[in-house]
């Protein structure tokens, strides 16, 4: 067993980390950045699938599975960017093929132990923040309610992954684990989407239904904040020294978690929470842009050290 491609894995968590960054800046206001940045992320994503279709035989495809279920969500961050765009069509589109990928892999997936077992959640949360998105930008009130149908049992999954988590994770993780916020943060960043998506026209939720979501989106965005410090601190404690293509799944998540804090703020018209969003917003911004330069700096230095040992065979 080789496990996942380094190079799927790491198209996918980029893809992932780059479209979710797309919508945060719109959310924010800053619509041309969005859309510049949605362009690299359509890049990964491409690439990643022409790259998994092309050069990895039909026996290691199983073996994808994690690259797989973030590729899913990424998918539906993606399509959430085309929406905020004005792309119905191709957002739709997106939203269509992330279903099909979802209904396929949340039967055969089997993640890990380690962060990647938060990607069935992360997944179904994906395609409930692209639903709420499509719903409110198309007056479609069966698309929310079908986007609610997934917000609840993603809760579930994420309970069941937290029962299979390593705790030693924590400390020993390569990066992944961090996952275990991001997947909170992506179920707050659904849950704000499916408050906003509400109107007079559509009327989806009653008060009771209203109420409830309310109090259950602004306890997971707590929860993100909460085991976030918690994590920053076991970063502090235990460093971890060296790039590893994991490390993606550390910047998705410091990405997701502004972006929840900004949908949160607007959901519940919050001026306050929208300036930290912003802020942690601008803060992720720098981290993704240093965790590519680390990842070109460390394929360049993998490439040379490569041409050495070709010459010394020689």
């Amino acid at each position: 067993m080789s496990g996942p491609s380094p190079l799927v894995t790491l198209g996918a968590m980029y893809a992932l980390t780059t479209g979710t960054l797309s919508v945060g800046l719109d959310s924010a206001g800053y619509g041309v950045l969005s859309r510049i940045v949605l362009v690299p992320a359509c890049a990964a994503w491409a690439g990643s699938v022409a790259y998994a279709v092309l050069r990895l035989p039909r026996s290691r495809w199983r073996e994808q599975t994690p690259a797989a279920l973030t590729f899913t969500a990424a998918t539906a961050l993606i399509g959430t960017g085309f929406s905020a765009a004005g792309w119905q069509r191709s957002a739709a589109a997106l939203l269509a093929l992330a279903t099909l990928l979802w209904a396929v892999l949340l039967v055969v997936a089997n993640p890990e132990r380690r962060g990647t077992v938060f990607l069935r959640c992360a997944a179904t949360q994906g395609l409930a923040v692209l639903g709420a998105t499509l719903a409110a930008a198309e007056s479609a009130a069966w698309l929310a309610h079908a986007a609610m149908v997934l917000f609840w049992p993603g809760l579930v999954l994420y309970c069941f992954a937290l029962l299979r988590f390593q705790p030693r994770q924590v400390t020993e993780g390569r990066g992944d684990h961090w996952l275990a916020a991001g997947a909170l943060a992506l179920s707050a960043l659904a849950g704000a989407r499916l408050i906003t998506a509400d109107s007079d026209r559509l009327y989806l939720w009653n008060d009771d239904d209203h109420a409830v979501l309310s109090r259950v989106t602004v306890a997971l965005l707590v929860l993100t904040l909460v085991c976030c410090v918690g994590l920053l601190t076991a970063e502090l404690a235990w460093p971890r020294h060296g790039y590893d293509v994991t490390r993606w799944a550390t910047v998705f998540t410091a990405v997701v978690t502004a972006v929840a804090a900004l949908a949160v703020a607007a959901a519940f018209d919050a001026p306050w929470l929208d300036a930290l969003g912003e802020v942690l917003l601008w803060m992720t911004v720098a981290a993704w842009l240093g965790c590519t330069a680390w990842a070109v700096a460390s394929a360049r230095a993998g490439a040379r050290r490569s041409r050495v040992r070709s010459r010394a065979r020689r």
